[in-house]
């Protein structure tokens, strides 16, 4: 019997999508949707993978026969999930109009392309909803819609600057705001280099001064060693004389 609690969260397909009632050796005993990842248990039992890894944290037996699991021998059943795989479905959107029949194999890719596909508009603060074969209708009408150029000029367009754009224009505009940039930025380095040449300028003057004063010091210190000498001689001859 199948746990209430577990039937809520289907991990195989819902049976109603298929074209033709599958067998019900095809239907997991714990979903009761079609295997989805079909694997076996040891006692011969086939679950969807994800149904009896869910039944296994609360239980540690098998759903139908009570015997106890083991879940590292629980097997992949690889050749029953390609039968499953070619059985023919409905398009998920058929209730949108959708008339398709396919394998489920290629479910996903025709819901890549499926022209009753729900989808979101694609620009960017537009919360509209609409299939996607009506997009191409939303879009010359959009508030939101936008695009480069086709011209490239890398400009990005709306509705409202489309009728009024004109690539010459606006090449010539950033051309000059560019011009105006590098003039500014030139400028600028010139006021540096002068700040700079006016700074080393000062740096001269100062080395300067800072020699002049050494040359003096060095001078004032010459002439008080000769004085000294001077004294010491005078000093030496008149002790002779005594």
């Amino acid at each position: 019997m199948a746990d209430p609690d577990m039937s809520s969260q289907s991990g195989g397909h819902d049976v109603e999508l298929f074209v033709e009632t599958p067998d019900y050796d095809l239907i997991c005993t714990i979903c009761q949707g079609v295997l989805r990842c079909p694997v076996r248990a040891a006692c011969h039992h086939i679950f969807c993978k994800k149904c009896i890894l869910q039944w296994l944290k609360r239980h540690q037996t098998c759903p139908c026969c009570r015997k106890p699991v083991n879940q590292s021998l629980i097997f992949v059943m690889f050749k029953l999930s390609k039968v499953i795989g070619r059985l023919k479905i409905k398009c998920k959107n058929k209730i949108r109009g959708c008339p398709h029949t396919l394998a489920l194999s290629e479910q996903y890719c025709h819901s890549m392309s499926c022209l009753f596909e729900l989808i979101p508009c694609p620009y960017q603060g537009c919360r509209a909803q609409l299939l996607r074969r009506d997009l191409d209708a939303h879009a010359r009408h959009c508030e939101h819609w936008s695009q480069p150029c086709h011209m490239g000029c890398g400009t990005v367009l709306s509705h409202r600057t489309q009728a009024k754009h004109n690539c010459y224009r606006q090449l010539r505009h950033e051309y000059e705001a560019r011009q105006r940039n590098h003039r500014a930025i030139a400028a600028a380095l010139q006021r540096k280099m002068r700040r700079m040449q006016s700074t080393m300028a000062d740096m001269k003057r100062q080395i300067g001064l800072i020699c002049e004063s050494l040359e003096v010091m060095d001078e004032l210190e010459e002439v008080e060693e000769e004085d000294l000498g001077e004294t010491s001689g005078s000093f030496s001859s008149s002790t002779s004389s005594s």
